[in-house]
Order: structure tokens, then C-alpha cells, then sequence
């Protein structure tokens, strides 16, 4: 349990050594976030205040609805208060702070930033934001962006650290699962409020209405059980993923934290620990 809690000085500097950030709190920084977490790492996560987050049971942003979530044994809970976080940490909890700015970065100047909001771009993260800074997938540069970048698309190089250089570039496709790819995938016929009509976990057949969209209504295209879908009330626009159906019919995998989540959360834990071996903080 973490209790290196030193140099409090107001909000600024409020944190002890060792402290990750984690911009971001979807499915797989919850995977990264998990393992750090496990791996001894104080965690802290920077979120929306309302993530399009899809694979709700194992995300960590779940808590900013929800107000408190658990992952496979790991508890994260939403704060609106900056300096509770060190309090929130002691307890062995990951707190989530609504911060759209990532403000946090600058005011609890973290040992280690990742930036694993997955948007396919770089949305503001400098190499300068802490002595450690790493980016999970295409949109950044290792030596330019941030000290590593770890893969994130499906195959061979999946989780590996990339220290000078690029991911691969987005296909826009979704990886495939048992063979299916963007028929997996849910997305909003049109603009509007989104409202779930299933349940996560539920085995779903093709064809069938599991959302809608101010009563137009999301179809799955395949069979498979229910993996993920939006937390009601969001406001969404016109093709937007909404969900996502997996073939492979196994309830418990919605419950549980992906592959492909733990082997980019691998890739993160090597990353600072190389970078952290060869003095990139110094």
C-alpha cells in the first residue's frame, strides 16, 4: 500500500515519488492501470465528465458515473477534490479525477505520465509533462511526443515498446475477434440520446435491437454476447461506436480485463522500468 505521501505544498507538488497519471481511464488504461497497480505503482487516472466509455465492468472511468468501481479486485473512485487524492491513494484506491485538461499533470507533477486516451492523435501530451512519459498506440513519436510509445494494434507486435519512432498507423478498421471485425461493432444510426435496451454480458442475436438512439434503434450485425455499450444518457453523434457484440458467445469475458489490454499493460510496465533503469528521469 502507498504511503510515500511527501511535499505537500497546497495542490501543486501535493504527491511523493513514484506516481503514475494515467490520462484516460477506458478499457485499456484500466488494463494498464490494473497492472501497474498490482506492480506497487500509486495510479492515478485523468478523465471526461462523461467518457464514451464501452466496456463498462472493466474500465476504471466507470467511476465517474458511478461514483466507485472495481476491476478484478482493484477499486477505483471518482474525486472532485484534488487534495484528497493522497488520502484516496493510502487506502490502495485509484482515484479518478474529472479533469478534461489534464490539469493534474501540472499540479501533482506526477513521476510518469501515460497518455492512453487511444484517440488515434496526440491531444496535448509533451515530453516536458514528467520524467517519464509514455503513449500507447499511432499519433505519437518516441523522442519527440513522449520517451516510449507501446503498440496497440493486434498481431505480432502487439505490447511492444518503441523507443524512437512510431506505432502503426490506424487501419480505421477494429481488430478482429474469432475472425470478425467491424461487423462486431455498434454505432449510432443517428444523432441523438443514447439508451441501452440490453445488458453487458447478455447473448444477443443477429439482428436484433440492443440500443437506440432517440427511438432509432441500434442493431447488432452478428450473434455473440453483449461486451460492451454506452452508459445511458449520453449525447451521441451519427456513427459514434456505441457498443460492441463479441462472437466468441463467453460471457465471462466481459467481466474480465482483454488480452489485448494486458499485453499493452505489459508494454507500459516495461517502459518505465527501462526508462526508469537507464536514468531518462535524470
Amino acid at each position: 500500500m502507498y504511503t510515500g505521501v511527501t511535499r505537500v505544498k497546497g495542490v501543486k507538488g501535493i504527491l511523493g515519488s513514484g506516481v503514475v497519471l494515467l490520462k484516460g481511464g477506458g478499457d485499456l488504461a484500466s488494463g494498464v492501470a490494473h497492472r501497474l497497480h498490482r506492480a506497487g505503482f500509486p495510479v492515478v487516472i485523468t478523465e471526461l465528465p462523461q467518457p464514451t466509455v464501452i466496456r463498462r465492468p472493466v474500465a476504471f472511468a466507470s467511476a465517474v458515473f458511478e461514483g466507485q468501481v472495481t476491476v478484478e479486485g482493484v477499486t477505483a473512485r471518482r474525486l472532485d477534490d484534488l487534495a484528497a487524492v493522497p488520502a484516496v491513494l493510502a487506502e490502495g484506491v485509484i482515484p479518478v479525477l474529472v479533469d478534461p485538461q489534464a490539469e493534474a499533470v501540472r499540479r501533482l507533477q506526477p513521476d510518469v505520465v501515460v497518455d492512453a486516451i487511444v484517440a488515434k492523435r496526440n491531444t496535448g501530451t509533451r515530453l516536458t509533462d514528467a520524467p517519464i512519459v509514455v503513449a500507447l498506440g499511432p499519433g505519437f513519436v518516441a523522442g519527440v511526443d513522449c520517451h516510449a510509445v507501446v503498440e496497440t494494434q493486434r498481431g505480432h507486435d502487439l505490447g511492444r515498446v518503441i523507443l524512437a519512432g512510431a506505432a502503426a498507423p490506424s487501419t480505421g478498421e477494429p481488430g478482429e475477434v474469432a475472425g470478425v471485425g467491424g461487423e462486431r461493432v455498434l454505432r449510432a444510426p443517428v444523432a441523438g440520446t443514447f439508451h441501452g435496451l440490453r445488458r453487458i454480458g447478455e447473448p444477443v442475436a443477429a439482428g436484433e435491437v440492443v440500443a437506440e438512439v432517440d427511438g432509432a434503434p441500434v442493431v447488432t450485425a452478428i450473434a455473440g454476447v453483449l461486451r460492451g455499450l454506452l452508459h445511458d444518457g449520453l449525447a451521441v453523434h451519427a456513427g459514434l461506436k456505441v457498443g460492441d457484440v463479441d462472437p466468441r458467445g463467453v460471457p465471462e469475458y466481459c467481466f474480465t480485463i482483454s488480452d489485448k489490454a494486458r499485453a499493452v499493460a505489459g508494454g507500459v510496465l516495461e517502459a518505465i522500468l527501462y526508462l526508469r533503469g537507464r536514468g531518462i528521469r535524470d
